[in-house]
C-alpha cells in the first residue's frame, strides 16, 4: 500500500512540475498539432504544443521504477516507453513536415506487431491464465495471438479516444484506478503478489497531473507519444495479471471509439452511406451539437459506472 501511494504522489508530482518547462519548450521549437481539415470545429486549436505525453511518461517510469519492485512491473513499464518512442516518431514526423499523417499506417502496424509479438511471447512464458471475473482459465498457446490483439486494440483505441480536450485522460485515470484495484483484490484472493497495482497507480498520479494543463480548454495535447504509450501500458498490465474482462469492461469507452470506426467504415464501403456524423463517436456528439466537456463528463461517467459494477462483481465472486 504505502508503495502505492508513494508511486502515485511522486508520479504525479514530477508530471506536475515538469509540464510547465515541457508546454514552453514545445512552444519554443514550434510543435504544434496539425488539425484535419475535416474537423473544422477544432481550427482553433491548431498550434496547440502536442507531445506532452513525454511528461508524464518521465513521471510514471520514475515512480514505476523506484516503488515497482519486481520484474513483470519493469517489463510492463518498458513496453509502456517503447510505444511511447513509437508514438514519438510519429508526433515528430507530422511536426516536421507540416502534415497530420505521421508515420504510413503500415509502418506504425508493423512497430506495433513487433513489440506486442515480443511481449505476448514473453508473457505466454509467465503465464497463460484469463480471467473472466466469474473464473479463470488457462488458454494455452491461443494466449499469444489474443495477447497480440489486446496490445492492437488498446494501443489504437486509446489512440482513436484522443481526440477532445481531457477526453483520453480522463478515461485512462478512471479505468486504471479500478483495474489497479481489481488486480490486487484477485492477487490478494490468490496469495499473489505483484507491482502491477503500483504502475496503475503511478499511471493514475501521471494522468492527474496532465489533465491540469489538458482539461477543456487544453494547454497541451498528449499527442501519439502518449496516447500509444498508455494503450501499450493498458495492455501490458492486462496481459500479465491475466485481467482481460476487467481490462474490456474499465477500458469501455475505448472500446467505443473502436468499434464506432469499424462500423463507419464497414458500412460506408459497403452502402457509400455514414452509420454516424463522424467517427470516432465522440466526434459525432460534437455534431450533434454537445460540448467537448460535457462529452468528456458522459464517457467519464459511464467509465466509472462500468467499473463500479466490475469492481462489485469481483468482490462478489471473492465472497468480499
Amino acid at each position: 500500500m504505502i508503495n502505492t501511494i508513494g508511486a502515485l504522489a511522486l508520479s504525479f508530482l514530477l508530471t506536475a512540475c515538469i509540464m510547465p518547462f515541457l508546454i514552453r519548450l514545445l512552444r519554443r521549437l514550434k510543435f504544434g498539432q496539425p488539425i484535419l481539415g475535416y474537423v473544422d470545429n477544432h481550427s482553433s486549436k491548431s498550434g496547440t504544443p502536442t507531445m506532452g505525453g513525454i511528461g508524464f511518461l518521465i513521471g510514471i517510469a520514475v515512480a514505476s521504477f523506484i516503488f515497482g519492485m519486481d520484474r513483470i512491473t519493469l517489463i510492463c513499464t518498458v513496453v509502456m516507453l517503447g510505444y511511447g518512442v513509437v508514438g514519438f516518431l510519429d508526433d515528430f514526423i507530422k511536426i516536421r513536415y507540416k502534415r497530420n499523417e505521421g508515420l504510413k499506417p503500415y509502418q506504425k502496424i508493423i512497430f506495433q506487431l513487433l513489440i506486442a509479438a515480443i511481449v505476448s511471447m514473453s508473457a505466454y512464458y509467465n503465464s497463460s491464465k484469463i480471467s473472466l471475473i466469474f473464473g479463470s482459465w488457462d488458454i494455452g498457446w491461443f494466449a499469444i495471438p489474443l495477447n497480440i490483439f489486446l496490445f492492437l486494440s488498446f494501443t489504437n483505441s486509446v489512440n482513436l479516444t484522443d481526440g477532445l480536450d481531457g477526453l483520453a485522460s480522463s478515461v485512462m485515470l478512471i479505468g486504471i484506478v479500478f483495474l489497479g484495484a481489481i488486480i490486487a483484490i484477485s492477487e490478494y484472493v490468490g496469495g499473489q503478489a505483484s507491482s502491477l497495482p503500483v504502475l496503475c497507480a503511478a499511471i493514475a498520479g501521471g494522468m492527474m497531473a496532465f489533465l491540469i494543463y489538458n482539461g477543456n480548454p487544453a494547454s497541451v495535447f498528449m499527442g501519439d507519444t502518449g496516447s500509444l504509450a498508455l494503450g501499450g501500458a493498458y495492455a501490458a498490465i492486462t496481459i500479465y495479471s491475466g485481467q482481460v474482462a476487467a481490462a474490456a469492461l474499465t477500458g469501455i469507452m475505448f472500446a467505443v471509439s473502436a468499434i464506432s470506426v469499424i462500423i463507419q467504415v464497414l458500412h460506408f464501403k459497403r452502402t457509400k452511406r455514414r452509420v454516424f456524423l463522424m467517427a470516432p463517436y465522440h466526434h459525432h456528439l460534437e455534431r450533434k451539437g454537445i460540448k467537448e466537456s460535457k462529452i468528456v463528463a458522459i464517457y467519464a461517467g459511464v467509465t466509472f459506472g462500468v467499473s463500479v459494477l466490475c469492481l462489485l462483481a469481483v468482490l462478489l465472486c471473492n465472497n468480499l
